[in-house]
């Protein structure tokens, strides 16, 4: 995505001057403008991808957590049951 509009600004950058500078002018700082938003956009959209990928682990760890104490609990019931059985 940014690639292309790399490329635009060094094709504005190697035109030769006109006579119609002040629009070359605003047409190279909107240029620029688009190249720092896609410069910010691509720099959030990592910052994004990094924070999704710390929310997949900790989910994977609270599942893992869950299975985990789902057993114990499991257990529990289970050596309660046992002693149940046993007292009757």
């Amino acid at each position: 995505m940014v690639q292309p509009v790399k490329d635009k600004a060094k094709r504005l950058a190697a035109r030769p001057a006109r006579a119609s500078g002040a629009s070359d002018s605003q047409e190279a700082g909107n240029l620029q403008a688009l190249v720092s938003r896609v410069s910010a956009l691509e720099a959030e959209r990592d910052t994004l991808k990094r924070e999704l990928e710390a929310a997949r682990q900790r989910i994977a760890a609270l599942e893992e957590s869950r299975v985990q104490v789902a057993n114990r609990i499991e257990t529990v019931i289970g050596s309660l049951t046992t002693l149940s059985v046993e007292k009757e």
